[in-house]
């Protein structure tokens, strides 16, 4: 039986002849500039560009700091994907919301004579980290070209051994960040903390080993194992690192503890609590002999692992959470084996990156390369179109991920 409030449902929808004529008359020169502000901060971040050449009143829409703090309430924005070619004077980037390269204009700081060889290092919220030849840090928004060199580093620090760089937004409106260091010889490891709120570096944190740990502490594992492999070839586990992810690392907060992850020489996750300072190893994955290549990645706050591994002659791509109540390493997400099988035999090199729930993986080898989108709530797993310049397919080494905000403040 039906209801007479449930007529309107039925009908054909068509709105009254003087609606038409309202909607068609409107005008988005009709919104105050509040309200226009407010529309135009919930664009694609791709649009921004444009702003300048709508009109006047666009214009002065895109330079006003009134229109950055309407973006700088957007909770989150769909990832771009940074990726590194140290030959490729150009900034290119994926666009994960309509799935696009976009080539971007290099900032006028990086193309600096000094600063043309920079390279990305770490990536927090809207910035992005360069390292340049002489150690010193640029910070750089790639949507507005906006870049700033931090202070060098005092020389017993710039000489110490340097095994991770992670950047981390410290304000939810893109205010300030932090860029962390950790560095020394195992197992001495101590940390140095960039912070754009006092503008300074400070000084070396001691780090300790938790040998009471139940992970405990190898102290003469950053040393190089040799084996022989299935083909009768020495190899060494000591990993030779791409130099873009060459200090490959990841910052999580949990119960407000900050801490910093990244793998020593010889593939091992080590965990620095930033908060109670001190650090311990998590237990290898694979025995030392297996042939794999691994990185490390955070997603929504934990980091997690991918690793390329070789098994009765095919190849398997696997993503990996560590259990800190069994002390075990549980495996969450794995590549479709059609699609990892192509890849047994090829010595590959993975450089990962994660945004969200997603993991770009750039797979390289000499004989061919591929960039891979994994989708850990879907399971899905999506080859990336190739990117082409003067009708060539670029290859890439790496990437690093990040929002595009234009609020974002070096």
């Amino acid at each position: 039986m039906e209801h007479d409030d449930c007529k309107p449902l039925r009908t054909s929808g068509k709105r009254k002849p003087q609606e038409e004529d309202a909607i068609l008359s409107f005008s988005m020169d009709d919104l105050n500039q509040d309200i226009l502000e407010r529309v135009l901060s919930r664009l694609p971040t791709s649009t921004f560009f444009g702003l300048n050449s709508v009109c006047k009143r666009w214009k002065s829409v895109a330079a006003s700091a009134s229109f950055k703090l309407a973006c700088s309430h957007i909770p989150s924005r769909d990832p771009w994907f940074y990726v590194v070619n140290p030959h490729v004077n150009q900034s290119i980037v994926f666009d994960s919301s309509d799935r696009t390269w976009k080539k971007l204009n290099h900032p006028a700081l990086l193309q600096k004579d000094s600063n043309q060889n920079s390279m990305p290092v770490a990536a927090s919220g809207g910035l992005i980290c360069f390292r340049n030849l002489t150690g010193n840090f640029i910070i750089c928004n790639l949507v507005t070209g906006s870049c700033r060199e931090l202070p060098p580093l005092g020389p017993t620090q710039r000489n110490q051994n340097l095994h991770a760089i992670v950047m981390n937004t410290a304000s939810k409106y893109q205010g300030s960040y932090k860029l962390v260091l950790v560095c020394g010889e195992l197992p001495k490891l101590s940390c140095i903390v960039y912070d754009s709120s006092t503008g300074c570096w400070e000084g070396d944190i001691a780090l300790h080993g938790k040998i009471d740990d139940s992970l405990g502490f190898e102290s003469n594992d950053d040393s190089a194992v040799y084996y022989l492999n299935k083909a009768g070839n020495v190899v060494a586990t000591n990993m030779q690192r791409s130099p873009s992810k060459q200090y490959s690392s990841v910052i999580t907060c949990k119960d407000g503890e900050e801490i910093v992850y990244f793998l020593n020489s010889s593939g091992k996750v080590v965990s620095c609590n930033l908060t109670l300072k001190c650090f311990s190893e998590f237990p290898r994955l694979l025995p030392v002999y297996s042939e794999y290549s691994i990185d490390m990645v955070e997603c929504e706050g934990e980091m997690l692992v991918v690793m390329l591994s070789e098994f009765l002659e095919s190849a398997s791509l696997r993503v990996w959470r560590y259990d800190e109540d069994l002390c075990a390493w549980n495996q969450i997400a794995a590549m479709p084996p059609a699609m990892s099988h192509e890849w047994f035999g090829k010595k590959v090199d993975i450089n990962c990156v994660g945004a969200g729930r997603q993991i770009l993986i750039c797979l390289n080898s000499v004989e061919l390369f591929s960039y891979v989108l994994c989708d850990l709530v879907t399971n899905e797993w999506i080859e990336l179109p190739k990117c082409y310049m003067n009708g060539e397919a670029i290859e890439f080494m790496s990437a690093f991920s990040f929002e595009p905000r234009i609020e974002a403040s070096v």
